[in-house]
C-alpha cells in the first residue's frame, strides 16, 4: 500500500513539473514564423546622424539585438527569417519581400532613435496605417510597449504607440507598407542620442534585456486572441501633415518640441482669438518637429479644438480624425 501511494505521489509531482516547465511557454511561439528586420546597415559612409555622442551607430545596435532575439526564438521552436545578419545594406523592398515570401506570422523591424534633444529617451512603436484598421499591429504594439517599459525603463516613463503616417505622411514606412496584412511593427526601443542610453546600448547584457522584452511581447501576442488587419482605407481620407524628416530632426528648432507644447496649452486657456491662433501655431511647431512624441497626439487634438473655435469646422474634423487614427492612448 505504501509503495502504491509513493508511486502515485511521484506521478503527480512529475505531472506538475511538466505543466510548469518552460516548454509550455515555448509552445506559444513554436512553429511560428517570425521575420526580424534589424534596421539600416552599411550606412556608416552615407549618413552622419544615426550615431550617438561617442560614435555608437544605430545599425550596429539593431543587429546585435536582432541576433540575440533570433537565438531566443529558435530556442523556443520558432522559425526565424532575418533580413540581414551582417552590417550590410538591404533594400527596403527586399526586406518586405523576405517576410512575405517566407509567410511570416509576425514582422518586427528593430530600430533605435535620434533627436536634437539629447535628454529624450522613451520607446516609440509604429504600426502601419490606421489604428482603427490595423488592429493586429496595435495589439502587438501594446504588449511590446509594456515589455520595453518593464525591461528597460524606470516607472512612469512615457511611451508612444503611433501610426507610421506620423513620420512619413501620406505613405508610412516602406517595410510596414510592404508587409501590410502581416501583423507587425517598427519599434524604436530607445534613443541613442541620449548619452546615458548610448552607453547602455553598447553593453551586450542590455542588448539581451531588450531582446528579452521582444520575446516576452511575442509570446504574449501569440498567447492572446488574434486581432485582425483590415483593408487600408482611412489614411487615404486624412490629408498629410508635413513634418521634419530623419536628419532634419537634428535641427536646433527640434529641441523646443515640449516648450512649444506647454506654450500652446497656456495660450489656449486665454480664450481670445489672437491667443488661440498663437496656441495653434505652437502646437503645430511641436507636432511638426517631434511628430511621434508622447504629446504629439494631444497637439493634434488641441489643434482640432482650436480650429473648431476659430470656425474652421472641416479642418477641425480632419484633425480629430488624424488624432483618432494615428495616435493610440495608453
Amino acid at each position: 500500500m505504501k509503495i502504491a501511494i509513493y508511486l502515485y505521489m511521484i506521478l503527480v509531482l512529475a505531472a506538475c513539473a511538466q505543466r510548469s516547465s518552460p516548454t509550455t511557454t515555448a509552445s506559444k511561439v513554436e512553429d511560428k514564423v517570425i521575420c526580424i528586420d534589424p534596421g539600416h546597415g552599411g550606412t556608416a559612409e552615407s549618413d552622419n546622424y544615426r550615431v550617438g555622442p561617442t560614435g555608437e551607430r544605430e545599425e550596429w545596435i539593431n543587429l546585435r539585438v536582432g541576433l540575440i532575439l533570433k537565438e531566443l526564438l529558435e530556442e523556443r521552436g520558432a522559425e526565424v527569417i532575418m533580413t540581414r545578419t551582417e552590417d550590410v545594406q538591404v533594400t527596403l523592398a527586399e526586406r518586405a519581400a523576405l517576410a512575405k515570401e517566407g509567410n511570416a506570422d509576425l514582422f518586427i523591424s528593430i530600430h533605435h532613435n535620434a533627436t536634437a534633444d539629447d535628454q529624450v529617451n522613451f520607446p516609440i512603436i509604429y504600426f502601419h496605417g490606421s489604428a482603427n484598421e490595423n488592429r493586429a499591429g496595435v495589439s502587438f504594439g501594446k504588449v511590446l510597449a509594456q515589455a520595453f517599459l518593464n525591461k528597460m525603463f524606470e516607472a512612469g516613463t512615457p511611451v508612444s504607440l503611433v501610426s507610421d503616417h506620423t513620420i512619413f505622411p501620406g505613405a508610412g514606412a516602406s517595410v510596414l507598407r510592404g508587409t501590410y496584412g502581416i501583423p507587425g511593427v517598427l519599434a524604436e526601443a530607445s534613443f541613442f542620442t541620449n548619452p546615458r542610453e548610448e552607453s547602455r546600448l553598447k553593453e551586450k547584457a542590455y542588448n539581451r534585456a531588450e531582446a528579452t522584452a521582444y520575446l516576452e511581447a511575442i509570446e504574449a501576442f501569440f498567447g492572446q486572441g488574434q486581432a485582425t488587419v483590415l483593408e487600408k482605407k482611412e489614411p487615404l481620407l486624412i490629408p498629410p501633415f508635413e513634418v521634419l524628416q530623419e536628419a532634419e530632426r537634428m535641427k536646433p528648432e527640434a529641441r523646443w518640441w515640449y516648450k512649444d507644447y506647454l506654450e500652446g496649452k497656456s495660450l489656449m486657456d486665454l480664450g481670445d482669438t489672437a491667443s488661440m491662433e498663437k496656441a495653434y501655431a505652437s502646437f503645430t511647431r511641436s507636432a511638426r518637429s517631434f511628430p511621434d512624441s508622447y504629446v504629439a497626439g494631444e497637439c493634434h487634438e488641441f489643434r482640432a479644438q482650436l480650429l473648431g473655435k476659430l470656425g474652421r469646422e472641416e479642418e477641425a474634423a480632419q484633425e480629430q480624425k488624424r488624432a483618432s487614427a494615428y495616435f493610440v492612448k495608453r
